[in-house]
């Protein structure tokens, strides 16, 4: 079954036609990337309604959707749905704003709007599970961060500021391939470590400081995320201590993880190891999140997911430990989890290293 198939397996029968107008799922279902258009769904027919900057290339690159020049969008809507004489339209209740809703419902008025979280849901659902394809756009954003974080390693040193081994990261990222960073760049050092999204300054590198990287880059669409943790020159007793205690936690959360557990499970395993060593109160976030067209996007690892983590799903695994006014430590790799394991996608070494 194509995306669009998959997608009616999802839905009720009361849901006849489905209407995607974010941008990441008209992706996800097209394979095209674009800043405008709109998806309209039957079971048995998908077209892609899109304006004349991009029908050129919707043209010759869509090929599981009739694409349709858009010229007056809601009356090419309506004739659609004559043409296929449904009764009700579900929409994506969780990215469509509510002025958007007001004019699908005034345009609309003889069909159903279903505007429930049921269209959001199903496709959610099927971005859990990663295709093949996927997952080697993934590792190919996952090869490229890698890389450049290799060559960087020479460029960090005492003196160096934050904002400018961000600069130098994101450049490799770019010169090896990257269409795009996951996010902004973080790169601290010293106390600002202990700020988990902190944002790169103009402070310098001091001898016997961490440095703090997280950091990916995206590859047709995909994102990878991977954080590590550095020291220039010689690490403290303390310093040594938490990050083998957030190491062990990692590690301990990575040979456990596996499809079918919820991400509860597998929060509380590092959490676990990280209170029993008196550092509970200094891990506050999440231990994960899935990564794929979006670098925040289901499922997630953490105390409130009761959900279970399907097999295919690729998902962070961040344990850390930020003690404010002193350091923080943040180890971050991202894994496939497979029906009784998991397959790490981040290589990078994750001992201590001294620069």
């Amino acid at each position: 079954m194509d995306r669009f198939e998959k997608l009616f397996a999802e839905l009720p029968h009361d849901a006849e036609c489905a209407l995607i107008t974010s941008d990441i799922n008209r992706r996800y279902f097209t394979g095209m990337k674009s800043s405008d258009g709109t998806v309209l769904v039957f079971r048995d027919k998908a077209y892609l309604i899109i304006d004349f900057r991009y029908i050129e290339k919707a043209r010759a690159t869509v090929t599981n959707a009739e694409v349709i020049e858009q010229k007056k969008l809601y009356s090419q809507i309506a004739e659609l749905i004559k043409k296929h004489n449904v009764s009700s339209m579900a929409i994506e209740a969780q990215t469509m704003t509510v002025s958007q809703l007001n004019i699908i419902r005034n345009k609309f008025r003889d069909i159903e709007i279903i505007d429930t979280d049921m269209l959001s849901n199903a496709i959610n659902t099927l971005r859990c599970y990663k295709s093949p394809e996927e997952i080697e756009c993934i590792k190919k954003a996952q090869e490229i961060a890698e890389k450049a974080l290799y060559d960087i390693l020479g460029f960090i040193k005492v003196g160096v500021t934050e904002r400018e081994i961000a600069l130098e990261l994101n450049h490799k990222m770019f010169l090896y391939g990257a269409e795009d960073l996951s996010f902004e760049t973080i790169v601290l050092s010293g106390a600002n470590t202990s700020m988990p999204h902190g944002v790169p300054s103009d402070k310098p590198v001091q001898d016997g400081e961490f440095v703090l990287m997280d950091f990916g880059a995206v590859y047709k669409g995909y994102h990878s995320d991977m954080t590590r943790t550095v020291c220039v020159g010689k690490p403290s007793e303390e310093m040594e201590k938490v990050y083998n205690i957030v190491l062990e936690a990692q590690n301990t959360a990575i040979n456990a993880a596996h499809g079918g557990m919820t991400g509860s499970e597998l929060d509380n395993i590092a959490r676990s190891i990280i209170e029993d060593a008196g550092y509970g109160d200094y891990f506050g976030h999440s231990l994960g999140h899935g990564v794929g067209l979006e670098i925040h996007e289901k499922p997630n690892a953490s105390p409130n997911y009761i959900h279970e983590l399907n097999s295919g799903a690729v998902v962070t695994v961040e344990p850390g430990i930020y003690i404010e006014g002193k350091f923080g430590v943040r180890i971050e790799d991202f894994v496939i989890l497979n029906e009784n394991n998991c397959e790490n996608m981040t290589k990078f070494p994750k001992n201590l290293i001294s620069l």
